[in-house]
């Protein structure tokens, strides 16, 4: 028997003994060299087993879990995870084990709710198709408070969700309606749901008005998503008896910089200012930049009760009308923010940067500074563009936009890619309705306290990994973004060739190639919606404490270090940097893991929920605004097409409606999956995703937060298809 074939009936041992194991070990999970260890595997036949193992997990007669393990699949007819459901009435459970999404109909939800904690039945699985199952009971609820509508019909009371993932009107029993009138917005909760078959029963447990008082609709958002409206009267004390006194031993302990010329760039309307910045050229012609960020640790230590409240909130959530902040006013409007003119305690970020924008040196320390002066990113903008001059702040002011464009050109060259969308902000009345929409312009000021805030994080980020202990970076917290899974590459591929971009995507996907991908398409129509698109490709960036690198920025290593008055996290990145100064036991390490997990869980998902919110808030005051547009006209991109019409998303308000195939009266229209396109039977007519139409306004729904309109134009924009 020749070497090959001795290989071959080795490995189909090998493979008999894998398979035998994990079949008696049925409903457990093992490592790869906990499987070899209990097969007695010899070290020189390790490469055998493995090719083995592989072979096996190529075949799906086992399989890899999340984390590593391997079991069989019949370990994995049932199985857990969190239910989020699709505004359509279906939904995805992200199996605790694998990772991998498996599909749930709607006919499957078995009372089941967005963001329950399910168990899933899986359904047999065909050849590359995706799972799919059905949820068999409920574990856990995600919430069981709804904000919604109340409405009162002849027999009974019901309540009609806010929220389009919450699929069933709560039914309420009159001795539960809490004095509810017809229309009126309340929080519900949910009693019981026993059966599918039946709606959901609730007690109403707040009536918040109607819709159209002042603050109801902002309010109803703050109870829907459970988002704490004040500080506990003992926090509130506790930030009230702090007061910041520059001693001696402060200043001999920490930088002193307060006669650097140091500045604060914010908002108009900011009320805490968490950021100020430096800048000087050296001797040797490098740059010495500064970045002073609020020592936000010094006033809340690890364990006191400030830090507990600042934990479960997470992050300051930005509401149109209203901030509810981390921090009680005390410490983020007062001690922390650093006001101008007055002494403050801060940690630096001090950067020596070449002429090109290298990192050669760095200090990061607790520093004191004074800012000297509080600018506005409009009243930057001005001095840059030589509208007004400033002879104390202007030339540091002109020498900084030059660095941070060094700065930003270098990182876009080294992968970074940009996903500058357009945003919009709200003028409201004193009863909180919207008056204008005003779109928000990038300016140069924006770009540059943005660059030096991203070079400081990653220079922290740098540090750590500088200072290792026995080769291992200490535990961290750090800001990842992986790279786009395949599918929804897949995905993105379909959706730009059906917009006529010849744009292959292969092999790995990397931050440089997406970026060629989006300079091909930059400065086309499509531009703003392809970039939309692309994000929604891209994964999440989260907290976590292992290390994967921030694939949008392109860099190997990324915390967020700038923010400690509004981000949880960096308020303990501080506290990390301050206890990494000595050295740390491995007791302390172990602790730290465990701790540092858990923070990165709950930072991650209380800034996913303040996302929502902060982006429901604006769809609300868009509705509220187009509602007062009625009958009026407007120029649209076709942001999406289905089978029941087109959604036209109109420019410069970035408000999306939708165009009923039923109201395109002139020719009975086709829906083209393929190329994303509504084709006329008879005239040809074509409405292809990215196309620029005028539209009236016929129907606002502020109830479901739904606009309808009427496609007015008679032609669609018949524009050649692009080759990229």
């Amino acid at each position: 028997m020749n070497k090959k074939d001795k290989n071959r009936k080795g490995k189909s041992s090998l493979e008999h003994q894998i398979l035998t194991f994990l079949k008696k070990k049925k409903g457990n999970a093992y490592k790869r060299k906990e499987i070899s260890r209990a097969l007695g595997i010899h070290k020189e036949d390790y490469p055998l087993f493995r090719e083995a193992l592989q072979a096996l997990l190529h075949s799906g007669k086992v399989v890899r879990l999340k984390g590593g393990k391997i079991t069989v699949p019949g370990s994995l007819i049932k199985t857990r995870g969190i239910l989020q459901m699709t505004r359509k009435g279906f939904g995805f459970v992200t199996d605790e084990r694998t990772g991998e999404d498996i599909f749930i109909a709607a006919q499957h939800l078995n009372t089941a709710l967005d963001q329950d904690l399910v168990e899933v039945q899986l359904f047999a699985v065909s050849r590359g198709r995706n799972k799919e199952g059905q949820i068999s009971r409920v574990i856990s609820r995600g919430r069981t408070s709804f904000v919604g509508t109340y409405h009162k019909s002849e027999y009974y009371g019901f309540v009609v969700p806010d929220d389009p993932k919450v699929y069933r009107d709560f039914y309420i029993h009159d001795k539960h309606a809490a004095g509810a009138r017809d229309g009126q917005k309340v929080l519900v909760e949910l009693e019981k749901w026993d059966s599918s078959h039946l709606n959901p029963e609730g007690r109403i447990v707040e009536v918040l008005g109607y819709p159209d008082e002042p603050g109801v609709d902002v309010a109803s958002i703050i109870k829907s998503y459970g988002l704490p409206l004040r500080f506990n009267r003992k926090v509130e004390e506790a930030a009230e008896t702090m007061d910041l006194k520059i001693t001696e031993q402060m200043v001999k302990e920490r930088l002193d910089l307060r006669d650097w010329l140091t500045f604060t760039i914010d908002p108009e309307d900011a009320k805490d200012f968490d950021d100020a910045v430096s800048l000087d050229r050296l001797n040797n012609g490098h740059y010495r930049l500064g970045v002073h960020i609020a020592d936000v640790s010094y006033f809340v230590p690890e364990g006191s009760l400030i830090d507990k409240e600042a934990f479960q909130r997470g992050t300051s959530v930005y509401l149109v009308d209203r901030v509810i902040p981390m921090l009680p006013e005390r410490l983020s409007n007062q001690l922390c923010s650093l006001q101008p003119n007055t002494e403050r305690l801060t940690f630096s970020c001090i950067m020596e940067l070449t002429p090109e924008g290298e990192l050669v040196d760095y200090r990061i320390q607790p520093s004191i500074i004074i800012s000297k002066r509080r600018f506005t990113y409009e009243e930057v903008q001005e001095i840059l563009d030589g509208k007004q001059s400033d002879d104390t702040f202007g030339p540091v002011l002109k020498e900084m936009h030059r660095l941070s464009q060094i700065l930003r050109r270098k990182r876009f060259a080294e992968g970074s890619i940009d996903f500058n969308t357009p945003e919009v902000k709200f003028k409201l009345n004193e009863k909180g309705q919207p008056i204008e929409i005003i779109p928000v312009k990038q300016l140069p000021s924006h770009q540059l306290i943005e660059e030096f805030m991203l070079k400081a994080n990653q220079t922290v980020t740098l540090h750590i990994q500088a200072i290792a202990g026995n080769g291992k970076p200490y535990p961290f917290i750090y800001r990842i973004h992986e790279k786009p899974d395949r599918e929804k590459l897949h995905k993105f591929n379909e959706f730009l060739k059906a917009l006529g971009y010849r744009i292959p995507i292969k092999g790995s996907m990397t931050p440089t190639k997406f970026q060629a991908i989006l300079k091909k398409i930059e400065g086309s129509k499509d531009e703003v919606l392809v970039k939309e698109v692309a994000l929604r490709t891209m994964m999440k960036a989260v907290y976590s404490q292992n290390n994967v690198g921030h694939f949008g920025l392109g860099f190997a290593y990324y915390t967020h270090f700038t923010s400690p008055i509004r981000r949880y996290p960096d308020l303990v990145v501080h506290r990390l940097l301050k206890e990494y100064r000595e050295p740390v036991t491995k007791k302390r390490i172990r602790a730290l893991k465990k701790s540092l997990k858990h923070i990165c869980q709950v930072a991650s998902e209380r800034e996913r929920v303040a996302l929502e919110a902060e982006r429901e808030s604006i769809k609300i005051k868009q509705v509220e605004w187009i509602a007062q547009h009625q009958g009026e006209t407007f120029e649209g991109i076709i942001s999406g097409v289905t089978s029941y019409g087109m959604f036209v998303e109109i420019i410069p308000y970035l408000i999306e409606g939708l165009i009923h195939i039923d109201s395109m009266g002139d020719d009975f229209y086709i829906f083209e999956e393929k190329t994303y396109s509504l084709i006329g039977k008879d005239t040809g007519r074509r409405y292809r995703l990215g196309d620029m139409v005028r539209v009236k306004v016929a129907r606002v729904d502020q109830e479901r937060n739904q606009v309808d309109f009427l496609l007015i134009n008679e032609t669609a924009s018949h524009q050649s298809m692009p080759e990229a």
